[in-house]
């Protein structure tokens, strides 16, 4: 069974952010590699979307209903819900990632 893909706007805000910091920081055609491999990544949680781990920052605190899976060094977070899959946000993993994750998940 395949799952619906939903990004919710922070997510999609996280790619946008991500291209355009790439784009002038390194180059247009890296930043349109790194988009396509993020959305590639993000589209094949259709199938099977219970694949990725739970992230440790979240285990820690006793959360375990989200997950990731990652294009290094980028971590896509997730939940799945019934037949769909929701995409929360999509951060650099060498970030305070404690933070983000308690400041976008847990408001």
């Amino acid at each position: 069974m395949a799952f619906r893909v939903l990004l919710v706007e922070d997510a999609e805000r996280d790619i946008e952010d991500i291209h355009s910091y790439i784009a002038l920081s390194d180059s247009p055609e890296r930043a349109d590699r790194i988009l396509d491999a993020l959305e590639e990544l993000c589209n094949g949680l259709a199938e099977p979307p219970a694949r990725g781990n739970v992230p440790k920052e979240l285990r820690d605190l006793g959360i375990t209903q989200y997950r990731e899976v990652h294009h290094a060094p980028y971590r896509v977070i997730y939940q799945v819900l019934g037949d769909e899959v929701v995409i929360h946000c999509v951060l650099d993993g060498r970030r305070d990632m404690e933070s983000l994750l308690q400041r976008r998940l847990l408001r």
